[in-house]
């Protein structure tokens, strides 16, 4: 019989709340994981099937068990990815409740309340770990709405095959949309526009290197991964690049009914526009909540916890909560955190 209250609930069951889950475990404080989504995986399962890690397996493992090598030399694929977290569930017995919505949550007498579709969960702590991908950003272009051509999110976008043989704007100059025009080349007539030059990180940084800096910055010794730049050149991209096939243009500046006015004035027409143009974090369902923000983010400590919101941690969403904590190597230590400040909370709730 589950505790009501619970010392703690979890709300989603990616990476993120999978590594809560673990150190949770770990630490013997009782606790679920609400996971909106019908199989494990996260949002890994809506990625595009050549999308790869910056990073061999061994360096893109959550806590407890290195994932498992891939065939070959390439990074880890979005399936091997899908299949790792099945079975890191499986492994750690992990107390994930799936499809479960959570549609609000309050605090009432101490306690939180979270309103889901399947009854009422009450506990002492709540981590959200419910990403960004959820909340898929595009910008406000002008004649965005007059566009009468394909416009597709990058978190909707499902791999070349729609497109062969159409003229595509790729819009986004960070590691999304350097990948989706790379992947767009052999089959489309890609333009790919980004509003100041490339940023590529050196040929030889991935995943660990990233991590490292991720984690120097955080001990105070430099300047961070933005300083290194904004897209891994994985090899799609590196060979697209260096054949000089994957070349940027500057931004347009607005969308017509049947293409794009360039920044030089001239219209180019299109069947076609992918937003590679980001997220933002899914929390919506924080709306019961007076949770203070600042430039439209939550305040956190610059870790996990919501000090203002006592008993409430946002793990895995960004920066601002965690250097490197929407990684799957990185999401680890700041889980370890969140575990051991709940268990000093809820003392002998558990």
């Amino acid at each position: 019989m589950v505790t009501d209250p619970l010392p703690a609930v979890v709300v989603g069951g990616g990476q993120a709340g999978l590594a809560a889950s673990f150190y949770l475990r770990r630490r013997g404080v009782e606790h679920l994981v609400l996971d909106a989504g019908d199989a494990p995986g996260g949002a890994w399962r809506h990625t595009w099937p050549s999308l790869r890690l910056f990073s061999p397996a061994a360096y893109s493992s959550l806590p407890g068990w290195r994932m498992p090598p891939t065939e070959g030399s390439d990074n880890p694929d979005a399936a091997h990815v899908i299949a790792y977290l099945a079975a890191y569930e499986d492994r750690y017995d992990l107390p994930v409740h799936r499809p479960v919505r959570v549609r609000s949550v309050t605090r009432q007498h101490g306690l939180f309340v979270l309103d889901t579709d399947h009854g009422t969960r009450r506990a002492h702590a709540v981590v959200g770990a419910t990403g960004t991908w959820g909340r898929p950003f595009v910008p406000a272009v002008p004649g965005i709405e007059e566009f009468r051509g394909v416009q597709l999110h990058s978190s909707r976008y499902a791999g070349p095959a729609p497109f062969a043989g159409r003229r595509v704007l790729v819009v986004g100059g960070a590691n999304s949309g350097a990948q989706v025009a790379a992947d767009l080349l052999p089959v489309a007539d890609v333009t790919w526009a980004t509003l100041g030059p490339p940023r590529y990180l050196p040929d030889e940084v991935d995943g660990r290197e990233l991590f490292r800096v991720a984690s120097a910055s955080l001990r105070g010794e430099g300047a961070g991964v933005g300083s290194l730049g904004d897209i891994v050149a994985v090899p799609p991209v590196r060979r697209a690049r260096d054949a000089g096939e994957l070349v940027a243009t500057p931004m347009v500046t607005r969308l017509t009914s049947s293409g794009a006015v360039a920044a030089d004035g001239t219209e180019h027409e299109l069947d076609a526009v992918l937003w590679c143009t980001g997220f933002r974090p899914e929390l919506s369902w924080l709306g019961g909540l007076h949770v203070p923000r600042h430039d439209g983010r939550v305040v956190t400590d610059g870790g996990p916890a919501v000090p203002d919101v006592p008993g409430l941690f946002l793990l895995g969403y960004g920066d601002w909560c965690g250097a490197a904590s929407a990684t799957l190597i990185g999401v680890g230590q700041w889980a370890r955190r969140v575990a051991e400040e709940i268990d000093a909370m809820v003392g002998g709730v558990s």
